[in-house]
């Protein structure tokens, strides 16, 4: 799809995550308090990336969950704050999400810090 596309199909911030790499303000995803079983998809293409059972409270004020299926999404190294981080994206359309940091719970000790715009929640 072409930028203009993208423009006029998603929301205005999920726009600026997915496609510009932007970042929500912590603590302002309504998904923070969703707890219903179910599956969390890219906002941008409707691909599965969380079951609800992976999701945690980190207390980063982001959607965090500790496994991802790893033909859902794809990482590449981001430098945008001056130190390498792991930058991760839907597989299917690119959409940004977020990043994967080591210090999440067991069994995997990943933490995916998403943003909540990037994503919509489908109950089961």
């Amino acid at each position: 799809m072409t930028d203009a596309q993208w423009r006029a199909r998603l929301p205005r911030l999920s726009y600026d995550v997915l496609r510009h790499e932007a970042t929500e303000r912590a603590g302002t995803s309504t998904l923070n308090n969703e707890h219903r079983r179910g599956t969390f998809v890219c906002r941008g293409c409707d691909l599965p990336l969380f079951r609800s059972g992976w999701k945690f409270d980190s207390g980063t004020g982001w959607p965090s969950f500790y496994r991802a299926p790893a033909d859902n999404i794809a990482t590449k190294t981001d430098f945008a704050l001056g130190i390498p981080r792991v930058e991760y994206h839907c597989a299917r359309c690119l959409g940004h999400q977020g990043h994967v940091f080591d210090d999440g719970p067991r069994p995997t000790g990943k933490r995916y810090c998403n943003n909540g715009a990037a994503l919509k929640f489908l109950p089961a």
